[in-house]
């Protein structure tokens, strides 16, 4: 028997908590690892409180991040005692995932801890700070280096916010938050933020055109916020999006791709190729300053998760969940 949180959905509705599950219950896979720490991200909140589609199947162990050591492996890239991590592949969705003891998965979704992290720290990353790391290293491919001007992060006090905000601050670009927590500016000037911008001048419609401002973005936000990001970017600059905080939706028009030549890229870390996760892990050990990571990062047992997510989806979490699962 395993402690795990558990989804449900029935004639009776959704719910979620704390449940005893017996290991004959975990799903197939070739590779079982006995977790150690996982996380609580925005997606695991919708999953938890139900206000988002997010899961697949029911019952439901919710986690999209997992680090932990491998029990068993019927894999030829692992052996038992080996670290591993996992982000995303749909775990938490449509697999059991890492708010549990125990989890069951296909050896092709793991990649080896690096030696650099211990377990807590890689959750401490987690998702969202590998998809933050997909972010700069796109923004880099497609040509913003620190010369070419400022680089606004929007969501600036959540998990993928502040760990971008932390990463390119150290990689030398100037960088300016946008958060609606007035409260938090001085958390995110001491991740780096050269300034901070309420998030209401981003948040209604705005203009098809602003007055030039980014070389270079990194939101999670969407919708009208996006809009507004894409309407301000420098000519040939750079906006990446990888959230929906705000909406699904896109309310902006072609005038900064067709006039400005504005790249708008999509980063996804749930199917992305194993080259570009092991080139983002490598990367994270460079450039993330370990003190920024532990500043940015809050722990709670499983015990605390439902309550968590609640507090999530309405805003009052900062930075980082980390998920002791011994506790």
């Amino acid at each position: 028997m395993f402690k795990a949180t558990l989804i449900e959905k029935d004639e009776a509705g959704h719910r979620a908590g704390l449940r005893e599950i017996d290991e004959a219950q975990l799903p197939e896979g070739d590779v079982t690892v006995d977790v150690a720490y996982s996380t609580l991200n925005y997606k695991d909140g919708l999953a938890i409180t139900g206000k988002g589609p997010v899961v697949r199947k029911f019952p439901m162990v919710p986690g999209i991040d997992i680090a932990g050591t491998v029990r068993e492996s019927r894999h030829p890239d692992y052996k038992a005692g080996d670290r591993v991590v996992l982000n995303g592949w749909g775990v938490g969705e449509t697999h059991w995932g890492g708010l549990a003891q125990v989890a069951r998965l296909k050896g092709g979704w793991l990649v080896p801890l690096p030696e650099a992290f211990t377990p807590r720290q890689a959750m401490a990353i987690g998702t969202a700070g590998y998809t933050a790391m997909l972010c700069v290293m796109a923004l880099e491919r497609h040509g913003v280096s620190p010369d070419k001007g400022e680089v606004v992060v929007t969501g600036a006090a959540g998990g993928v916010g502040s760990t971008a905000v932390a990463l390119l601050s150290r990689l030398g670009y100037t960088v300016v938050a946008v958060s609606g927590r007035p409260a938090e500016a001085d958390y995110l000037r001491g991740l780096g933020a050269a300034e901070v911008l309420d998030r209401a001048s981003f948040s209604e419609p705005g203009k098809p055109l602003a007055r030039e401002r980014w070389a270079g973005a990194v939101d999670v936000v969407g919708s009208h916020t996006l809009a507004n990001v894409c309407a301000a970017t420098k000519y040939r600059g750079v906006v990446t999006a990888c959230g929906l905080a705000q909406g699904m939706d896109l309310p902006a028009s072609v005038a900064p791709f067709i006039l400005r030549g504005v790249s708008l890229i999509g980063i996804d870390s749930v199917m992305c190729p194993r080259p570009e996760r092991l080139e983002a892990w490598g990367r994270l050990v460079r450039d993330l300053d370990p003190a920024k990571l532990e500043a940015i990062t809050d722990e709670i047992g499983l015990t605390d998760v439902v309550a968590t997510a609640e507090r999530l989806m309405a805003g009052r979490v900062r930075g980082r969940v980390v998920v002791d699962v011994s506790r």
